[in-house]
């Protein structure tokens, strides 16, 4: 039998309702904080150069993911939002030559947990705002700028 805090949680879960999009985002100061915090993440890596499109040159389209991070007792721990870019429009062979994910096994984190547990070794969670990849692009990705 659920708990009643657990069966709170699923129904509050059901109940949230995310943003479609930027502009029913912004209305909303928790969003809107959100959204500051990602552009300013954005900003403080260098993720892009703002330049005019060089004749010839495709670009990608961006869009805003909205999503909330919850704490064990289905409390709202944090508004989270992304600006992704929409790579699903670039073409394999034309756009880009090949693909590079870094990608953990669950067999892998099996593995550490298991040499974590028997060799007596600390566990630490992080929770990163932005994760960025340690990587230059070999070639040029041209997104548009969002519109608002």
């Amino acid at each position: 039998m659920e708990e009643a805090g657990e069966q709170n949680f699923v129904t509050t879960l059901d109940k949230e309702i995310l943003p479609n999009n930027f502009k029913e985002a912004i209305l909303d100061p928790n969003w809107k904080k959100a959204i500051k915090e990602e552009l300013s993440a954005l900003h403080k890596n260098k993720s892009w150069v703002i330049s005019q499109l060089l004749s010839g040159k495709k670009t990608v389209g961006c869009k805003w993911v909205f999503t909330k991070k919850y704490n064990p007792d289905g409390s709202i721990n944090k508004y989270k939002a992304k600006l992704v870019a929409k790579g699903y429009s670039q073409t394999y062979g034309i756009d880009y030559q090949e693909i590079f994910t870094p990608v953990k096994k669950l067999n892998t984190i099996r593995i550490q947990w298991s040499l974590a547990t028997n060799l007596d070794w600390p566990l630490h969670q992080r929770d990163f705002k932005n994760a960025f990849l340690n990587r230059d692009l070999e070639n040029e990705v041209h997104m548009e700028i969002h519109k608002g």
